[in-house]
């Protein structure tokens, strides 16, 4: 009857062990993915930050199992296990603190994003992840201890652990930083890890233990509040979606045109509208879209226009409130920033056709028959450049959605002089189109970040005077230059530009200059 009791007992403590393990293994992957929402805000999410996440993430779950390994040789018990979830849990509590004050302080230096990146997540993150990398080796020994079938509860601790890993990727992804937002789910994340530890210390007797457990509730509880109450701590999000950390920006009263506000996705400011006049466009890169494929199509009565990036909607709001009669489709990844653009940004979208979803898979659902006069290409955001639309593939299927004297125009953040990103556009695009130029507002005096236009089609632009200059015909009164030759001069390397393949795409290491120096700031 004993013996029977025993292996009752063991039994629910392997099953408790096993449980905390997928736990804190399903946490630990929501803290991962809110990383990288955490810091975007400051630094964007691209390639580099999302490596910098991964990569500090295991590095500290490396160092926690070795930690927790050797641990385990000396003496593993229940009540150690327990002390590091509750301290992996009050170490998540604190990130949003640690955000405020590291942010905070990088902002005092010309620190490139990569670099910024990295630190942001060593100091939020490598705490959490090395506490909780050592309870799994430590929990794994404990069960060893109550079971012969050691190669079951080996195989079942790492199953679980994945299976927890997997689990929380999704539902954090999906479903929770949408609904409770990246602040409340470090918050929830971290509540969870400690309520973990007090489960597991639950059976363990002790008034010790008890005060001690009792004193991580009243520090958790005081974390909590703390956050939740002080302004400073506060998400700088409205709306967190799948895709974005959005935000509004009152720009007050603009002189006689009404009220301004801007939109902001994560770091990067995507476009200002103002009420009572959609055509003003005060941002040049902006304008210079619209003069180029107005001067490119002035013979015509109407257009169709399809953009890729809703964003603020300025530009196609600007292009329907011209002159000329236009079809208009938009593509827009994010169904939510369509939502505050109608709520906030002043559009009226009804005379437009948005569909949601992403750009090249609308293109190729699109009737067989059906084309543009207009292409728009304003999904890049900032340093993150979705690779697939910048191939030649996709530059083929662009060719074959516009009129034969379609036009297709588009905007990129590149370095000057050496834009390498820009040139290897410049060849994919031209693999597929006549005529591929590149325009930009100013030239910069010393090395800079800029925003480039590229415009491509089969037909040239028509442009009065000098070929080089285009001088604005709307408000407000800006020229631009001309810098084809210019970025493809022998000077910059202009000869061994990459042409762009859905099978080989680097866009980060072209524009890896913006990672790696102050540049990209």
């Amino acid at each position: 009857m004993a013996e029977s009791y025993r292996v009752g007992s063991d039994q629910r403590k392997i099953a408790l062990y096993a449980a905390i393990v997928f736990v804190s293994s399903a946490l630990l992957l929501v803290l991962e993915i809110v990383a990288a929402r955490l810091i975007a805000p400051y630094v964007g999410v691209s390639l580099y930050t999302w490596s910098a996440v991964i990569g500090v993430v295991l590095a500290g779950l490396s160092i926690g199992n070795a930690i927790g390994g050797a641990w385990a040789d000396r003496q593993a018990t229940a009540g150690a296990a327990a002390a590091v979830l509750a301290a992996s849990g009050l170490s998540a509590l604190v990130i949003p603190w640690l955000l405020l004050l590291t942010a905070r302080g990088l902002q005092q230096y010309e620190l490139s994003i990569l670099t910024t990146s990295l630190l942001l997540v060593l100091a939020l993150f490598l705490v959490p992840a090395v506490l909780i990398g050592i309870v799994t080796p430590l929990l794994t020994t404990l069960a060893l201890a109550r079971s012969r079938r050691t190669g079951h509860i080996v195989g079942m601790m790492h199953a679980l652990g994945a299976t927890g890993s997997i689990i929380g990727t999704f539902v954090a992804a999906w479903w929770l930083i949408p609904l409770l937002g990246s602040r409340n789910l470090v918050l929830s994340s971290g509540l969870a890890l400690l309520l973990s530890g007090l489960v597991l210390a639950w059976p363990l007797t002790g008034r010790r233990r008890q005060m001690l457990g009792g004193a991580a509730m009243v520090v958790a509880a005081v974390l909590v509040l703390g956050t939740l109450l002080n302004p400073a701590l506060a998400s700088p999000c409205e709306e967190e979606s799948s895709y974005f950390c959005i935000r509004t920006v009152d720009e007050g009263e603009h002189p006689g045109l009404g009220r301004a506000r801007s939109l902001v996705l994560d770091h990067l400011l995507h476009g200002t509208n103002v009420e009572n006049d959609g055509t003003f466009l005060s941002a040049p890169y902006v304008q210079l879209m619209q003069e180029l494929m107005c001067r490119h199509h002035h013979d015509k009565a109407s257009l169709s226009a399809f953009f890729i990036g809703g964003g603020a909607y300025t530009q196609p709001r600007a292009l329907w409130l011209a002159d000329m009669p236009v079809d208009i489709t938009v593509a827009e990844l994010d169904p939510e920033v369509t939502t505050i653009a109608r709520e906030q940004l002043f559009l009226d979208d009804s005379d437009m056709r948005v569909i949601h979803g992403d750009a090249r898979a609308i293109l190729n659902r699109l009737p067989e028959d059906e084309r543009f006069d207009i292409i728009v290409g304003d999904a890049f955001h900032d340093v993150s450049v979705p690779y697939h639309l910048v191939t030649r593939e996709f530059a083929g299927l662009l060719e074959r959605r516009l009129h034969d004297d379609g036009i297709y125009v588009l905007n990129l953040v590149d370095a000057f002089p050496d834009a390498r990103l820009a040139r290897a556009m410049v060849r994919t695009l031209g693999a597929v189109f006549a005529h591929v130029d590149v325009w930009m507002h100013e030239l910069p005096r010393g090395p800079a970040r800029v925003t480039y236009v590229l415009s491509a089609s089969n037909s040239p632009t028509e442009l009065a005077g000098d070929r080089d200059r285009l001088h604005a015909v709307t408000r407000p009164l800006r020229s631009w230059t001309r810098v084809t030759e210019r970025i493809l001069s022998a000077e910059q390397g202009g000869g061994d530009a990459p042409l762009l393949t859905d099978d080989n795409a680097p866009v980060e290491q072209l524009i890896s200059t913006l990672f790696t120096t102050g540049v990209g700031r």
